[in-house]
């Protein structure tokens, strides 16, 4: 991608031009499918990806208000994407879901800006809170 590309989500941030989507990414099609009815009960706009490098292709990275992964995923982790993210100066709030709450993991990700990092199983509507409040950011 070129250097237009890379600096479009900081840009549009800034000027307050997104939209108000939810990525969801997880391998785990229950999982994505559970959240997503979570994010639209609220009368929220929620995708759905199957994995970061999906969620990547689709250039909707560059649209989304709020990002909910999971951690441990094949090919690339949540915390990667989170750097690649971040390399491309797309500041987008990101929630992290994992069923391996390890220590390390929760540090790195919140050190690099995570808006929260909850371990699955999770409340539903603390996480309900806690897109409301990445989107307010």
């Amino acid at each position: 991608m070129g250097g237009t590309d890379q600096t479009t989500c900081s840009s549009r941030r800034a000027r307050g031009q997104t939209s108000k989507m939810i990525a969801i990414i997880d391998d785990d099609e229950a999982m994505r499918d559970s959240i997503r009815d979570l994010i639209e009960s609220a009368g929220l706009v929620a995708r759905c990806f199957g994995s970061a490098e999906e969620f990547l292709e689709s250039g909707l990275h560059r649209q989304a208000a709020c990002l909910i992964t999971d951690i441990l995923m094949p090919k690339m982790s949540g915390l990667e994407l989170q750097t690649r993210l971040k390399d491309e100066e797309c500041d987008i709030p990101i929630i992290f879901i994992t069923a391996y709450g390890d220590a390390s993991n929760r540090i790195q990700a919140m050190r690099e800006g995570a808006v929260e990092f909850l371990a699955k199983p999770f409340d539903h509507q603390w996480l309900l809170k806690t897109v409301r409040a990445a989107l307010d950011m």
